[in-house]
């Protein structure tokens, strides 16, 4: 997976002005972040010690994540050394956050996704749902196919990898749909849907389940650990599911009436496509082996889920169950099943060896770890109640509702300027303990901050699909601009109708 995500990162091509207000971006964090921690520290406030001491390690980490002055995870650690060099919290609290289980469910989704990688499982999905006979030589029907897939490789695997791999698909697509027709503008048109849709339907599939996209379980792990609700993996994907269709049907209709209607192309794509298929040959030994690993993990998740459906959630097995394998330790026990699980057994090479294991993305789970350990101090020393209270005095309203679509609005805005897992880490715990202080349970301010900070489609710089496809030369910023409006407006009204409505059956 670290291949691509390099590739990715290499993909992001900004323009010289972005470039210059990148760099000025960092330099201007590097400094404000310090001097406001020096300021905040020696100012005098109305805060217990380790309060007032945290709140200027926070305010830095905000400075220093929304200018991205460091990289995220390197910040995610400055707060707690701080909280222990400032003594705030003795390091056995502070670090304790690191070794949640979540962090484990982490780190088995990503190796179970980076073995997906290495045996080109994902490609030969996206080649054999795309060489469907039904796709033919309908730009809709393309996109329909094209964006459906994306949408469901990252309900399982990172956006950002996600958009790496479709992104030069969509492009194969579009040089052969579009050939010879540069110059009309439904071809342009196409071309650049296509684009944002390798990045948005990305995005928006990432919402699905738990481990789609880091900032669900953000919000998954601080509800559990800060606010006392745990929700299940099934539990989620009742919520994420729905949210993902509703987003995905709009973006093709959307799509559709300002981009494809009349537009007719060429279908011998389809034939292209099955010779790329046929060119990966037969189902191998660590494709299928992926899949075992994979499927086997999926239903030790859901299980619980079906098991309350058919009305034996409160049995005794089922309550043994979610004891002995909650969702950390199905996904470790899918990833650990990956190193077991030959592909050729007189050489003992098994489907997943240890230096591919070793490119998952750590820096998300340090990450990660750094935002639940600020989280659970800002509550354990009293920040969080006295910024709950403070913020709460300014609302008009204290409802559950108000207090959801507030949070939300907050995150997808925040998430256009600071990365989503970032946004997640600032807002969530923000959500949390304004509900509190307002008497109102924190489950859907949480959920709605949460889903909010996966929305960031308007700039390159909001997420690394919108900079992937940015780089293609297909997508202006001003119709990047343009389109992501429209769908940050479409997802703000979709995640609070969705969470009004099934938010209480969580």
């Amino acid at each position: 997976m670290r291949k691509v995500h390099e590739a990715a990162k290499s993909m992001e091509v900004y323009s010289p002005a972005e470039e210059l207000f990148n760099r000025r971006r960092r330099t201007a964090g590097l400094c404000l972040g310090p001097l406001v921690f020096v300021v905040l520290l020696l100012s005098p406030l109305p805060l217990t010690p380790a309060a007032h001491k945290l709140a200027a390690i926070m305010a830095m980490m905000v400075i220093l994540w929304v200018s991205e002055a460091l990289p995220l995870a390197v910040t995610a650690l400055i707060g707690p050394v701080l909280a222990i060099v400032l003594r705030v919290a003795p390091a056995r609290t502070a670090f304790g956050p690191f070794a949640d289980p979540i962090i484990f469910l982490f780190i088995g989704s990503f190796m179970l996704a980076e073995a997906m990688f290495v045996h080109g499982l994902d490609r030969r999905i996206a080649f054999s749902a795309l060489s469907s006979r039904f796709v033919g030589g309908s730009p809709v029907r393309v996109m329909i196919v094209f964006g459906g897939v994306t949408a469901a490789l990252s309900m399982w695997i990172s956006n950002t990898a996600t958009t790496a791999m479709m992104y030069p698909i969509g492009l194969s697509i579009v040089s052969h749909l579009t050939h010879g027709r540069e110059s009309e503008r439904g071809s342009r048109e196409f071309a650049m849907a296509m684009m944002l849709m390798a990045a948005f339907g990305a995005s928006i599939g990432g919402i699905g389940t738990p481990i789609g996209t880091p900032p669900n379980l953000i919000g998954i792990g601080m509800l559990d650990r800060i606010g006392g609700i745990r929700i299940s993996f099934f539990e989620w994907m009742m919520l994420g599911v729905p949210i993902v269709v509703l987003l995905f049907a709009f973006l093709i209709a959307y799509f559709y009436f300002v981009s494809l209607r009349g537009l007719d192309l060429d279908s011998s794509h389809a034939s292209r496509i099955r010779e790329e298929l046929q060119r990966l040959g037969p189902l191998a030994a660590g494709q299928r082996n992926v899949l075992i690993a994979f499927g086997l993990t999926v239903v030790l998740w859901l299980l619980p889920g079906v098991l309350g459906i058919v009305g034996l959630g409160e049995s005794a097995f089922s309550k043994a169950y979610a004891s002995a394998v909650p969702e950390s330790v199905a996904a470790m026990a899918g990833a650990i099943l990956l190193f077991l699980l030959p592909v050729a057994w007189r050489a003992r090479k098994f489907t997943l060896s240890w230096e591919q294991a070793v490119r998952i993305d750590w820096g998300i789970v340090l990450l990660f770890g750094g935002g639940l350990a600020m989280g659970e101090l800002a509550f354990s020393t009293g920040l969080a109640g006295a910024m709950g209270h403070g913020i709460t005095a300014w609302l008009p309203t204290h409802s559950e509702t108000s207090l959801t679509i507030l949070f939300t609005a907050v995150a997808i805005v925040m998430s256009e300027a600071a990365s989503n897992t970032a946004s997640a880490n600032m807002i969530v715990p923000i959500a949390i303990a304004v509900s509190q202080a307002a008497g109102v349970s924190p489950l859907q301010p949480a959920l709605g901050a949460t889903l909010g900070a996966s929305m960031g489609f308007m700039m390159p710089i909001s997420t690394p699909p919108n900079a992937i496809v940015y780089s293609s030369g297909h997508v202006p910023i001003t119709a990047m601009i343009r389109h992501g409006v429209v769908l940050d407006v479409a997802g703000f009204i979709v995640i609070v109708g969705a969470i009004t409505l099934l938010g209480r059956f969580l």
